[in-house]
């Protein structure tokens, strides 16, 4: 699957979803851009599954028509994200079109 980690997510992440092609949107040149157009240019390029921590996302944006899905982490912070990579790769691994899921820890 191909996967965007979001520009507010460790670098270190992108090495650490096996089975999968994982790009960064800094890497892309995509930094700083809106939900909405981040959405739209991840689909356009073929990315399947957006992985993020913005907490808002669900809320402002709605996945139905899509073809991408988006899993939220809760938190950011290598330090706390090295711990829980089953559970993201995991979150990661069942993602779907139009799907939300929230990775808690």
């Amino acid at each position: 699957m191909k996967v965007l980690l979001d520009e507010n997510l460790p670098h270190q992440l992108r090495t650490r979803l096996p089975g999968h092609e994982v790009s960064t949107a800094q890497y892309l040149g995509w930094s700083g851009m809106k939900n909405g157009e981040l959405l739209r240019s991840a689909e356009l390029s073929g990315v399947q599954c957006l992985v993020t921590s913005d907490q808002n996302l669900s809320y402002q944006q709605n996945l139905a028509d899509r073809s991408i899905a988006v899993v939220t982490l809760t938190r950011q912070k290598w330090a706390i994200l090295k711990d829980h990579l089953y559970a993201i790769q995991a979150a990661v691994d069942r993602a779907a079109p139009g799907s939300f899921q929230k990775v808690d820890f």
